[in-house]
């Protein structure tokens, strides 16, 4: 399907020979009142600084921004932009990538606005007209400061559909909500969240949820969040996060948690004391992370026979230097597609028995320093497509180059970075 879009940019070059002529043009046929009416989408960057006068004229309704690095550090916004800004009356989308340190008290002007992106946002706050934007359905805040809390006003916004704070990637820490969260019935989307304080119990409210991401898991409010997520039977992908966790953080004891029915997705970040034994009642799970799990007992024993999962990945979650055939039996992960490993301490994988992932199609190593030795039966696996390998062990560059090249060769992507020793 082709799809038209309209993209404005504040410079185009033209030859002198053809300036006068196209400056008669334009004049003959009225070029810029029409454009005015046709002109939908816009694309500034470096702050606009070659906006033209007239540029309130367009009837912009998505509006993309971006401030290019300077001394390794984006940019700010001016206040010339953000006048202009503010001043689009048909704006329906505003995604700001820029060194946003506040959002000035316009933006509740623009009370068209169904989303709002804001990253690599430097604020502390938003401002108090944020509550005017009554048609918002979507606000995203990335890398936002430490100190930012979600202000009062947020809870005007009856139409919110999709609430993401900060970016869970990068900083691992849950956003401060307001009281009164509960009462955003229409949430479908609700991430990076602290949700001590009495918001854990307040989730139960939010029915329609179908992802939810909560930073900083604790033992004072782990009671309140199980008893709230039992009740979104609408949710699909959850995420729960224990403070701290890519230090050896513990999560809570998870295992008196009952994970919603119509689960498919689940993300654990932090330790756990045991393998969970609730894990192969989610049939309908089909992607799993675990993530800094640390753990040394076999998680596969427990996960290879969930019948829809196609995706895992294990992040720092297996502390082995071997891993031998019983990680997968004959038929283990039928639908497995994507197997991600992530481990300091993997020295080698053995053997992967015939019939092991029957459906495996990319397999990825990545931190694996002391990674010498891929497994023998990896040959067999025919529908693997792509191989990926990071921080890649001089030792196993030069087996895979040489004498076990025959457990790759048909594998026909192969990505490596440049061997360490």
């Amino acid at each position: 399907m082709l799809e038209e879009r309209y993209v404005f940019y504040s410079k185009v070059k033209v030859p002198k020979l053809y300036e006068k002529s196209c400056l008669v043009e334009v004049e003959e046929q009225d070029f810029i009142s029409k454009v005015a009416n046709s002109l939908t989408h816009a694309f500034i960057k470096n702050d606009g600084q070659e906006l033209p006068p007239n540029f309130n004229r367009f009837q912009i309704q998505s509006l993309f921004a971006s401030v290019d690095y300077c001394d390794g550090h984006i940019g700010p916004l001016s206040q010339v932009f953000w006048q202009t800004v503010c001043g689009l009356q048909f704006l329906l989308v505003l995604n700001l990538y820029a060194a946003v340190e506040y959002l000035p008290d316009e933006v509740g002007d623009l009370v068209h606005l169904k989303y709002l992106l804001l990253s690599n946002s430097k604020m502390k706050k938003l401002p108090l007209t944020i509550g005017n934007l009554q048609k918002l359905q979507t606000l995203e805040v990335h890398d936002c400061s430490k100190q930012f809390e979600l202000a009062v006003e947020i809870l005007n916004i009856k139409q919110l559909r999709h609430l993401l704070l900060c970016d869970t990637l990068r900083y691992k820490g849950g956003i401060r909500v307001p009281m009164g969260i509960g009462t955003l019935v229409n949430l479908q989307t609700f991430t990076g969240v602290y949700v001590g304080a009495g918001i854990a119990s307040e989730l139960s409210c939010l029915t329609q949820l179908r992802k939810l991401d909560v930073q900083d898991v604790s033992e004072d409010h782990v009671g309140e969040l199980f008893a709230s997520i039992i009740k979104l039977e609408n949710l699909v992908s959850l995420s729960l996060n224990a403070e701290q966790a890519g230090e050896g953080t513990l999560l809570p004891e998870l295992e008196p948690f009952s994970p919603p029915p119509h689960l498919q997705e689940l993300v654990l970040r932090g330790g756990l004391v045991e393998m969970l034994n609730w894990l192969p009642s989610i049939e309908n799970l089909t992607s799993l992370a675990l993530c800094h799990s640390n753990i040394s007992e076999n998680p596969s024993s427990v996960l290879q026979f969930l019948p829809k999962l196609k995706h895992l990945r294990l992040w720092e979650a297996y502390k082995v230097k071997l891993i031998g055939k019983e990680f997968c039996e004959s038929g283990g992960f039928p639908k497995l597609e994507t197997l991600i490993i992530a481990s300091g301490d993997l020295v080698e994988w053995i053997e992967i028995v015939n019939g092991a992932f029957p459906s495996l199609r990319n397999l990825q190593f990545w931190n694996c320093l002391n990674l010498r030795f891929l497994p023998e039966g990896l040959q067999n696996i025919s529908t693997i497509q792509e191989l990926f390998l990071t921080h890649l062990h001089g030792d196993l560059e030069r087996r895979l180059s040489g004498e076990e090249n025959y457990k790759i060769k048909h594998i026909s992507k192969f990505y490596w970075d440049m061997p360490i020793s």
